[in-house]
């Protein structure tokens, strides 16, 4: 479906209402001729940010024509690689790191280093090593929301317990956890990708950001002993039983009553995971969340932080307006707008920008801002190319089941990844 928005839109919030744009007000100038942008961002309440975004650009450049295509985000997929060979918008929308990495390398991305170059862009460094292939930037991020632990304070109170910041604290607490009949965490391997996030933060944590994406890009043997310093840091929980039984039938929403009811403390998850806990009873005075501990402390500390992003695609015919679209995408006013609970409800990139009055919310903010020099990831089935994430996944799950299978687990995924890269 196609939508053509023009300056004159008047339902949309006016840029001056938002206070100004630094970065692209640093960079005003007068635009003209055409700007097209493609976007996935199909489902109401993004459709509204992105609509948003471009009427209030418009407003700006009002000699700009601006013509935006809204594609089904299933549908998206499948077309990006063919609209960008054959008839290449302005701008496109996409993902970081690996998703973004075989546009790059067919050359159908431009790089847009210059930009981050530019003064104001600092603020986007949490982010800066995902939007990096071969030293350059090749998109700029929009929004992205944390992962982390998310704990029963009540529970914790209850048996004397802190939030860990240490290994060795987080296996005290689950001990004690475990000795009064409270499994440490819940999860649900149904579907592989929860198991994923803990392999993530498990090797970031051992091995630091740079190991894990080197991994993921298939540039290291899942054989290396590095890898099995990671399965050997998870199996000490696993040989404690912190993980709920039969995780392997359970959906990550079927495990959270494990926690709404007490029998299970913590749950690793995206931030998606607290509107369905407090809707199970989980008010802020019983639920709180803290960063991953630390593993080895010669590696900073990286988070899962999936990342959106916009990109110039190589074809780009007004490789002018689609920069200052960029800059006006990024800075911390509209950041601020476009990621407030009206609209996507995650978290603004620029470290600039501010957040709503969420307790989660802030969190995740001040730990993916300030707290997370080591690194963003953007999530094992992103960061993998797709047939490695799902060999790699399933292992994972086998390994929380029949952890003893770890060799053969780990040879199978070195032939795959001899296959796949």
């Amino acid at each position: 479906m196609k939508s053509i928005l023009k300056a004159s839109v008047a339902t949309f919030v006016s840029v001056a209402a938002l206070g100004g744009t630094a970065l692209a007000d640093a960079h005003a100038q007068q635009l003209s001729g055409d700007l097209t942008i493609f976007s996935d961002m199909s489902n109401p309440a993004p459709r509204a940010v992105m609509e948003g975004m471009v009427a209030r650009f418009g407003e700006m450049h009002p000699d700009l024509n601006i013509e935006l295509t809204v594609i089904d985000r299933e549908a998206y997929k499948t077309q990006i690689r063919n609209f960008l060979s054959a008839n290449p918008p302005d701008v496109a929308n996409w993902y970081a790191a690996n998703r973004m990495k075989p546009y790059v390398e067919a050359g159908l991305f431009a790089d847009v280093s210059d930009l981050w170059a530019e003064d104001g862009m600092e603020a986007l460094a949490s982010t800066k090593g995902a939007m990096t292939i071969d030293g350059k930037q090749w998109g700029v991020p929009y929004t992205y929301y944390q992962w982390g632990v998310y704990y029963r304070k009540d529970i914790f109170d209850e048996y004397g317990l802190s939030e860990p910041t240490t290994w060795e604290e987080e296996k005290a607490n689950c001990q004690t956890l475990l000795d009064n009949g409270v499994k440490c965490y819940t999860i649900g391997t149904k579907f592989l990708w929860t198991a994923g996030g803990w392999f993530d933060y498990l090797n970031m944590r051992t091995n630091g950001y740079d190991f894990h994406a080197a991994l993921t890009g298939g540039e290291i043997p899942w054989t290396d002993d590095r890898v099995k310093a990671t399965f050997a840091n998870w199996r000490e929980l696993i040989d404690m039983g912190a993980f709920i039984d039969n995780h392997q039938t359970y959906s990550w929403q079927e495990a959270l009553p494990f926690m709404a009811n007490g029998d299970a403390a913590a749950y690793l998850m995206g931030n998606f995971a607290v509107a369905p806990l407090r809707q199970a009873g989980l008010d802020d005075s019983k639920l709180d969340f803290y960063q991953f501990p630390v593993i080895n402390p010669d590696v900073e500390l990286a988070e899962d932080a999936p990342t959106d992003t916009f990109h110039i695609p190589a074809g780009a015919e007004n490789v002018e307006a689609a920069k200052e679209f960029l800059r006006f995408v990024v800075s911390a006013d509209n950041q601020t707008l476009i990621n407030n609970g009206e609209n996507l409800g995650q978290l603004p990139v620029n470290a600039n920008s501010s957040v709503d009055d969420d307790k989660f919310l802030k969190q995740g903010f001040e730990m993916l801002s300030s707290n997370s020099p080591g690194g963003v990831a953007q999530f094992f089935d992103r960061d993998a190319p797709a047939e490695m994430a799902s060999e790699a996944m399933q292992g994972f799950q086998e390994f929380m089941v029949i952890p003893d299978n770890l060799d053969d687990i780990l040879a199978r995924l070195e032939k795959a990844r001899q296959r796949i890269y």
